[in-house]
């Protein structure tokens, strides 16, 4: 009797943990002791992150749908996740996305620009984008489609000027099909978190091309995690001019714009000659 009463007791804490503020990534890894430690060396990015976090908030009660709520753009999001796709949380690089877009509006002015997310996941930077009256179109896998779409209508109706778009955007796949050059016309690509250990970086870097005209500005947040992934950046300055605007090594992360270089210069990717089939959402090559 007694050892079941602390098997409950056990698993309810456990249950109030992960309700808590401290179960989101960022939260996590800003309590881990070898970052507390280092945490004097920039106190600018510490500031702000402290800042990030402040905009996060979960339920006061467990749910038996996991949900974590955010403060942008004047309004309460409520985001929708899902534990078993890593498309389906909201990760670090997205906050600092949102974060930068709500406080950079004079320079970054997203009202009636067309804006498309790629790799858009619960969708949280794209609501962002359109509560700060952006016209948008939120794209990923078509798996993940319903759940953004959820999240999406559940935090925009009513709110933004436009009603966002959500369409579905496997990399590299029918790209002149569903997104004929003649008639896309993006102002701006936001992208938070697209760049990690997958086997599509190329697909990736082919679809920013395809959507990107002369004038379009890219806005793309960058975890570094591993060497592959960092060699992707060096790729992709092949085909745009990239700047880095911001910098948050305290989470290994960076926050570019990139725009796209003169033809002269460029150095475009070949594509690869593959057949793409849809098995259960997954493109196998």
């Amino acid at each position: 009797m007694e050892e079941k009463l602390n098997w409950e007791q056990t698993s309810f804490q456990e249950m109030i943990k992960k309700a808590s503020l401290y179960r989101h990534p960022l939260a996590n890894h800003l309590m881990d002791p070898e970052v507390q430690k280092d945490s004097g060396e920039d106190d600018d990015d510490g500031t702000v992150v402290a800042e990030i976090m402040r905009r996060c908030f979960v339920p006061a009660f467990v749910t038996t749908i996991p949900w974590e709520g955010f403060h942008f753009a004047g309004h309460e999001i409520r985001i929708n996740e899902a534990t078993d796709c890593y498309g389906a949380v909201v990760w670090p690089s997205a906050l600092v996305l949102c974060y930068f877009l709500e406080t950079n509006v004079k320079q970054y002015n997203l009202v009636d620009k067309n804006v498309i997310e790629i790799g858009a996941g619960t969708g949280l930077v794209s609501i962002v984008a359109s509560l700060l009256g952006a016209h948008v179109t939120a794209t990923d896998l078509p798996e993940l489609l319903g759940n953004l779409q959820y999240n999406i209508s559940r935090n925009t109706k009513m709110k933004a000027k436009y009603l966002p778009q959500v369409k579905e955007l496997s990399w590299g796949v029918a790209l002149d099909e569903n997104f004929p050059r003649a008639s896309t016309n993006f102002d701006y690509i936001l992208a938070a978190d697209v760049v990690y250990a997958h086997p599509f970086l190329e697909e990736l870097l082919i679809t920013f091309d395809h959507l990107c005209k002369e004038t379009t500005i890219i806005l793309w947040v960058m975890k570094f995690r591993l060497e592959k992934e960092n060699k992707f950046v060096d790729r992709f300055e092949q085909l745009f001019d990239l700047e880095e605007i911001s910098s948050f090594p305290s989470l290994n992360i960076k926050l570019y714009k990139a725009m796209k270089k003169n033809q002269k210069n460029a150095c475009y990717p070949q594509r690869r000659m593959w057949k793409a089939k849809a098995i259960s959402g997954r493109l196998l090559l």
